[in-house]
């Protein structure tokens, strides 16, 4: 369709394109030098002592929970609305993911439902900082210590949060970031793992390709030749130099990006006033929000449409949209494995019906947005 306003369009430019030109002519384009100096400036950025880029942040996601070494069966707390990634690490890793209902205001994990969730065998906790929005971490910590759980930060959508002035995923044990092609930072596919346990960070690293003692770079040096050992049945999970060196430049663009994102965001929240749809909540203080998604709850009972028909008229429209999550227990899989009912997790049942993502890219002109919005306030009138 002409003129498409695609939903979470990456923004690239030039930079990017020279980087990875320069990279492809530089004849090394797998895991070299250009890894190794993105984990230093995202570790410097997120303030973490160590960060260790990863094919994606389900990549990151089992290797944290796989290198827990916790005990097959043993339990783990995620949000009933979140992305499937976030279960499926926990299944892969053999342990048994116990969802917690989210809260309805700021749809991330409910501390209060996370306590009622704990057993003899609970033995970890991840959240999901939802849309870049930070989970209440004062709650949350005091859950963590007075049942000593591992905890694991999901921020595929929290790049730049930051709660009471600490950068989201260096709370727990590890931290999980996404780079997919339409997050805040972009290198198409690709993730990064940040720690501040030093002991987790090599074993990490070897297991993330193919548990080898040294990658691919550091077996050639002025000396010669390195022979690799294996030690440990690793997996297939590395970040190339293409993708880092695209990672590189879009991290020097994160703050200006943000500024869009906020104004955009701005311009919803003043639109939506006026119209009888659930925004998101306000901005808790203390917090930097990533505005990864802006996300709009839509009531047929008072609007008259239901959200899958609001998505269907702002598409042929040419307005793209997106749907940030059907609860966990209405996909298939997991209720035919877990017997989980939506009916158990009312908040998270109500906005993976109710939810819609709108376009928040630092792409979106003016005139685009002004587009979007018009069509929405046609879309809602008739």
């Amino acid at each position: 369709m002409k003129n498409y306003i695609t939903f979470g369009s990456p923004s690239i430019g030039s930079e990017e394109i020279n980087a990875v030109v320069k990279c492809m002519k530089s004849g090394w384009i797998g895991t070299g030098p250009q890894v190794k100096k993105f984990e230093n400036n995202f570790a410097k950025y997120s303030k973490s002592m160590y960060a260790m880029a990863v094919g994606s942040c389900t990549a990151a996601l089992h290797l944290s929970l796989n290198s827990t070494e916790l005990n097959n069966g043993d339990e783990v707390i995620v949000p009933a609305m979140t992305f499937c990634s976030t279960i499926n690490s926990v299944i892969h890793s053999g342990y048994k993911p116990v969802l917690a209902d989210v809260d309805l205001h700021t749809m991330n994990i409910d501390p209060i439902d996370i306590e009622k969730k704990i057993t003899k065998k609970t033995k970890a906790l991840v959240i999901v900082h939802f849309a870049g929005r930070p989970c209440d971490m004062d709650e949350i910590l005091k859950i963590v210590k007075k049942y000593n759980l591992i905890l694991i930060e999901d921020c595929a959508h929290a790049i730049e949060s930051t709660y009471k002035g600490k950068h989201c995923g260096t709370f727990g044990l590890y931290g999980c970031f996404s780079f997919y092609v339409t997050k805040n930072l972009v290198t198409a596919e690709g993730g990064m793992i940040i720690s501040n346990n030093k002991e987790k960070v090599t074993p990490i690293k070897q297991r993330a390709l193919h548990g080898m003692s040294k990658d691919a770079w550091k077996r050639f040096s002025d000396n010669g030749y390195k022979h690799y050992d294996i030690i440990d049945a690793g997996f297939k999970y590395n970040m190339t130099d293409i993708q880092a060196s695209i990672g590189l430049e879009q991290l020097k663009k994160i703050k200006k990006h943000l500024n869009i994102r906020n104004k955009i965001w701005n311009k919803y929240q003043s639109f939506f006033k006026d119209y009888d749809v659930i925004s998101p909540a306000k901005v808790e203080k203390n917090t930097i929000h990533a505005k990864h998604l802006y996300t709009i709850l839509i009531d047929k009972k008072k609007i008259g449409l239901h959200r899958d028909q609001f998505m269907m008229k702002l598409h042929k429209n040419g307005i793209g949209t997106g749907v940030h999550y059907r609860s966990i227990p209405s996909h298939t899989f997991y209720k035919t494995k877990f017997k989980w009912k939506n009916s158990d997790y009312k908040n998270s049942s109500l906005i993976g019906d109710q939810t819609v993502s709108l376009p928040l890219s630092p792409n979106l002109k003016d005139s685009d947005l002004d587009r979007i919005l018009s069509t929405i306030e046609k879309v809602l009138k008739n």
